[in-house]
This record gives structure tokens, C-alpha cells and sequence, in this order.
């Protein structure tokens, strides 16, 4: 079991390493990393789109890379907005890595690119634990999925710099409680902002694109308390990871990787 642990805490430093090189390199020439994690089906292909779509008609210079186990479906349905879009297939693994980015990007990423956007494998367990250089990291969640989501996968949700609930427009027919959501959310990463999107009535547009420009110049950026060493370990709305695969803070922007003190798991509903 040791060398298993030992094995995953090497692995996680390498990749917080590259992640620190990539983001400096990417700093350098004006460029910001925005990290997509959600579920599957929850809508993260065709926010992104409509966001990419609007950059362009703002002559904002932006990029697209998106990870996917198999099919180029994603990349060619955000090509439709007119931007670079490349597509990652992970040949079965369930995240991306900063390495494997850093080879995606080298000798395709337009140099005048402001914002790449990643859009990551579907998933809120593994990706969570990696940092792939991201100045913005953006954890989505449909109405669809219930409101204590963010209860369930308390890294991805702890972690995040912005939360971005989708399908709105169908938030009535599924009884979401967004009372009850945005609840979950403060207790698991307490000040996060949460923004509402309906990609089909364009609830919320340009709010990603809004967010995701003003971190690449230079506003502040949420700190989730998961990154820093809480000074009240036993603060019973701390929320902490419940295995191994779950207790790495990956280094985000400021380059600073932290895991705080351990303390309660929240229930969730099931």
C-alpha cells in the first residue's frame, strides 16, 4: 500500500512540475489556461462553444483543446466557432496531464492566443488532482445532476475558481434548488462565485469569457480554501478528501500546493 502511495505522490509532483514550467512559459507570452472539469453530458461542449463563438466575433484571440477517450465529435462541434481547436485522445486514460499538454501545445499554439481553453475529460475524480498550468480553473455542473454535487466530489468543487451551473432553461422541469446548490458549493469551497448558463437561451453568455480575461490580466483570483493550510483544523464545515486518490491540492495559479488539515467529509444524498 506504501509504494502505491508512494508511487501516486511522485507521479503528482512530476506533473506539478511541468504544470509550474508550462504556466510560467504560457505567462511569458500573454497566454491563460482555462481548466473545464465536469461530468459527461453535462453541457461543458456546447457552453464552450458558444463562448469560443463570441470571442471570435469579439476579435479576442482564444484556442480550444479537448480531451476525450476516443472520436474527434467535440473538437469538430467547437471547430464550428471558427477558432484553433485541437483534439486529445487519452487512448483510455481518465485525465490529462500537464506533460501531455505541454506536447499538444508545442508547435500548434498561435502565438497571439490570449486564453486557451481546456476542455478535459469527463470526469470529477482524476482530473481533480491535476494541475495542467491553468491560471482558471472552471468546475460545471447541469441542473441535472442535483444540488449536492458538489457534496459527492468535494475535491473538484473545493478546488474550483469559478463554478458554472448549465441547462438552466430546464431547471424548473427537474425541480433544481438553487438555493440548495449554491448552499453546497459555499460550504465546500466558501466564496466561489457561481454562474448561471443556459447554452440554448444564452443565459449567462460571454460570463466565462468575461471571467476568463480578467484572471489573464491580472484581477484576483477566488483562493479555495483547500489550497491553503487551514489554521482551524477542526472547523467542522471543512470539507477534505476521502482516499488517496482525493488528497492531492494540486499547485494552481501562484504556484503554491497545499493540503489542508484533515477534518470532517460532508454527507451526501444518494
Amino acid at each position: 500500500m506504501c509504494r502505491v502511495v508512494d508511487l501516486q505522490q511522485a507521479v503528482l509532483a512530476k506533473n506539478d512540475a511541468c504544470a509550474h514550467t508550462l504556466r510560467e512559459d504560457l505567462a511569458t507570452r500573454g497566454t491563460a489556461v482555462i481548466n473545464l472539469l465536469s461530468s459527461p453530458g453535462s453541457g461543458k461542449t456546447a457552453l464552450l462553444e458558444r463562448e469560443l463563438t463570441l470571442a471570435r466575433r469579439r476579435d479576442i484571440p482564444v484556442a480550444a483543446l479537448t480531451a476525450d477517450l476516443a472520436t474527434e465529435n467535440d473538437a469538430v462541434r467547437l471547430a464550428r466557432s471558427g477558432v484553433p481547436v485541437k483534439q486529445i485522445l487519452t487512448d483510455g486514460l481518465c485525465h490529462l496531464e500537464a506533460e501531455m499538454l505541454g506536447g499538444h501545445l508545442h508547435g500548434w499554439l498561435p502565438t497571439e492566443t490570449r486564453l486557451l481553453f481546456i476542455e478535459n475529460v469527463g470526469n470529477l475524480v482524476c482530473p481533480a488532482s491535476y494541475d495542467l498550468g491553468e491560471t482558471l480553473r472552471v468546475v460545471l455542473a447541469s441542473v441535472t445532476e442535483g444540488e449536492d454535487k458538489p457534496l459527492k466530489y468535494p475535491t473538484a468543487f473545493g478546488l474550483a475558481h469559478l463554478v458554472v451551473v448549465t441547462k438552466t432553461d430546464i431547471a424548473d422541469a427537474v425541480s433544481f434548488d438553487e438555493k440548495e446548490f449554491r448552499a453546497n458549493v459555499e460550504r465546500i469551497n466558501p466564496g466561489v462565485e457561481v454562474v448561471l448558463t443556459s447554452a440554448r437561451h444564452g443565459e449567462g453568455d460571454g460570463a466565462l469569457l468575461d471571467r476568463a480575461l480578467a484572471a489573464r490580466d491580472g484581477a484576483p483570483v477566488h483562493i479555495p480554501v483547500m489550497t491553503r493550510k487551514s489554521h482551524h483544523p477542526h472547523d467542522a464545515e471543512e470539507i477534505q478528501p476521502r482516499d488517496v486518490n482525493h488528497t492531492h491540492a494540486p499547485r494552481l495559479a501562484g504556484g503554491h500546493s497545499h493540503r489542508a488539515d484533515p477534518g470532517p467529509v460532508a454527507p451526501s444524498r444518494s
